[in-house]
Order: C-alpha cells, then sequence, then structure tokens
C-alpha cells in the first residue's frame, strides 16, 4: 500500500465518512421506507384524496391521479416538512444502532421501529401515509416543487 492511499484511509477517510454517512443513511432510510409502503402502489392508486386531482386529456393513464404542485395548499406542505423532519430525526438518531446491530434479524427490528415512528408521526402531522409518499415522491421529480419543500425545510430547521 502506499503512502498516499495509507494516509488517505488514516486521516481522510474517517472525515470523509463522517460528513457523508448521515446523509447516506437519511437517504437509504427513506428508501428503506419506501421500499416497506409501496410507494408505486401508492402513486398509482386509483382512490383519490386531497392531494390527487384527475388527469384531465391524459390519453397515457386516464385513470391515474397526477399531482398539481399549484394546487398543493401551504398547510399540506407544512404538514409534510414536519413529518419529513421527525422521520429523518428517527432515521439519523438510530442510524448508529443500525449500523453497529450485530446480527440481520436485530437490524431488521431496528427498521421496524424506525418504520413504525416515522408511520406515527406522519399520522401526527396531519397526513395519510399516500399523501406523504406522493409530496416526497413529487418533490424529487418537480425541480420548483422540490425547491418550494426545500425552502419550507431550511424555514422550519431555523426556527427550531
Amino acid at each position: 500500500m502506499t503512502a498516499k492511499i495509507k494516509n488517505f484511509i488514516q486521516h481522510q477517510l474517517p472525515q470523509f465518512i463522517s460528513q457523508k454517512l448521515p446523509q447516506f443513511i437519511a437517504v437509504l432510510g427513506i428508501v428503506t421506507v419506501l421500499w416497506f409502503w409501496g410507494i408505486g402502489s401508492a402513486i398509482a392508486s386509483d382512490a383519490p384524496d386531497s392531494l390527487t386531482v384527475p388527469s384531465p386529456g391524459s390519453e397515457a393513464a386516464p385513470n391515474r391521479p397526477t399531482l398539481d404542485t399549484n394546487t398543493i395548499p401551504s398547510a399540506k406542505v407544512s404538514q409534510f416538512v414536519g413529518a419529513y423532519l421527525q422521520v429523518l430525526r428517527q432515521i439519523e438518531g438510530r442510524q448508529q444502532e443500525l449500523l453497529s446491530a450485530p446480527t440481520s434479524l436485530e437490524s431488521q427490528r431496528i427498521e421496524r421501529e424506525i418504520e413504525s415512528a416515522s408511520i406515527a408521526a406522519i399520522a401526527q402531522a396531519g397526513l395519510t401515509k399516500q399523501e406523504y409518499l406522493q409530496m416526497l415522491s413529487l418533490a424529487n421529480i418537480d425541480p420548483e416543487f422540490g425547491e418550494r419543500i426545500a425552502a419550507a425545510i431550511q424555514e422550519a430547521k431555523n426556527h427550531e
């Protein structure tokens, strides 16, 4: 092993990991939650809720609901941001425990606990699971809505 590589591993890798690992775990946790909940079925559901609007003139999928970011009220965005931050706290708060779980069964138990706490946080914020998942998906695919959510998250963090 060369001296440069050894130096990187000893000094810079831990710093890099400590800076990026929380972000990676947060994303991984959100993906895990989405996996458990089946985001595809939640978004493709035909059951309308307060965030769905009919898709007039949509020939590709006339019965699928679509989201119109212009009609999502600020109150729903605030509810989403509150729920999102709670879910993120759940993931970040348990990330070390999850990483150091001695067995895969223990890791799965922790994941289930995080999932349960996340579901409770979403409900406590006044959202349905489907609303939360739709807004999360929309924030990831619609740049303008994503910026709206990011600004709301930053504002909420500034008020903490």
